[in-house]
């Protein structure tokens, strides 16, 4: 619910978050976080706090400040739960009438149900769970992480990812990441795919390939790659997978070029939100004659793959190891 309504871009003056599933709270916390700056100017509008030890008061300073050439501020307190019960109370009479050019954010772990802040936050309509997903609620789940990616999942796909991976929303994420990479935009994600490349081993294999792949780590790549040609995986499937791997990169280099920040080029790109970081280390070790290289060397092999001339997987270790390999300089005219 909490999801739905910020997507049509809808905000609250208050959000108190509490349950365990932290990978939940953070996206609910980034997302309140863009609509509430958006158009800020940078540091101007947003404070932290943390919860133990701090006074209520000092949040309420903070919320009820006027926003500098915006129309919000943003407040966030994390571990709430270890504010003092004085200072909830406090809290939780600023909650019954908050401040309208604030948004406030509450994030605790467990917040006990009879204090009068939980109470009042639930009476508002401010207070939201984050509890681990579990049975339809985490098939939708997985549903719409496809579905976003533009690769949506075949029937049963969910169910066979549960199998396979479990319950923890960080490893299904991964998996799901995996798994749009393997089939590529506009694919459907079936069970063949989940078959081929989705087991623990597997999927920590895929995303090593494609790690190694972006950090020009050739024996990395390399051990990566032999593993998953043993393992049965298609070489034409590693191929499209290393070739869209270099796309993401070439446009997040450009991105960057541009002056976009990490997590915009990430976006742009086609990188999850927590792999910016490594986005901006990938597009560094790439230059523009190492991508022409690379896309030259794929579609040969592409060709004499489909051509039957060569053994497809001798020909994606030779392409990983001339892409990857340090070019040697150019000689010079005597």
């Amino acid at each position: 619910m909490l999801m739905r309504s910020l997507a049509k871009r809808e905000l609250q003056p208050v959000y108190v978050i509490a349950g365990e599933e932290a990978l939940l709270k953070s996206r609910a916390l980034e997302r309140i976080r863009a609509l509430t700056l958006d158009g800020s100017p940078e540091g101007f509008n947003e404070d932290t706090f943390e919860g133990r030890g701090l006074r209520a008061s000092a949040i309420l300073d903070a919320a009820n400040t006027l926003p500098m050439m915006a129309e919000r501020r943003f407040i966030l307190v994390r571990d709430a739960e270890q504010l003092d019960a004085a200072e909830q109370s406090s809290l939780a009479r600023y909650l019954e009438s908050p401040a309208p050019s604030a948004t406030l954010i509450l994030l605790a772990e467990k917040l006990d149900g009879r204090s009068r802040l939980a109470k009042i936050a639930k009476t508002q309509g401010f207070l939201y769970e984050a509890k681990p997903l579990k049975g339809t609620s985490l098939v939708k789940f997985l549903e719409a992480e496809a579905k976003a990616k533009k690769t949506p999942l075949a029937p049963q796909v969910a169910a066979a990812l549960l199998d396979a991976v479990g319950e923890e929303l960080g490893p299904l994420i991964d998996a799901i990441e995996r798994l749009s990479l393997y089939v590529g935009e506009g694919q459907t994600i079936g069970l063949d795919a989940v078959e081929e490349c989705v087991t623990r081993a597997r999927v920590e294999t895929i995303w090593a390939l494609v790690d190694s792949l972006s950090m020009r780590d050739a024996g990395g790549a390399l051990t990566a790659a032999d593993s998953l040609l043993r393992d049965r995986t298609s070489p034409l499937a590693l191929l499209s997978m290393i070739a869209r791997q270099l796309r993401m990169i070439a446009k997040m280099r450009q991105s960057l070029s541009e002056g976009m920040s990490d997590q915009e080029a990430a976006k742009r790109a086609g990188f999850p939100p927590f792999k910016a970081p490594a986005g901006r280390a990938a597009a560094r070790r790439w230059n523009l004659r190492l991508f022409e290289h690379a896309f030259d060397e794929i579609a040969k092999t592409e060709r004499l793959i489909k051509s039957s001339r060569v053994d497809p997987a001798d020909r994606i270790m030779a392409l990983l190891l001339s892409i990857l390999t340090p070019p040697r300089p150019e000689r010079r005219a005597s």
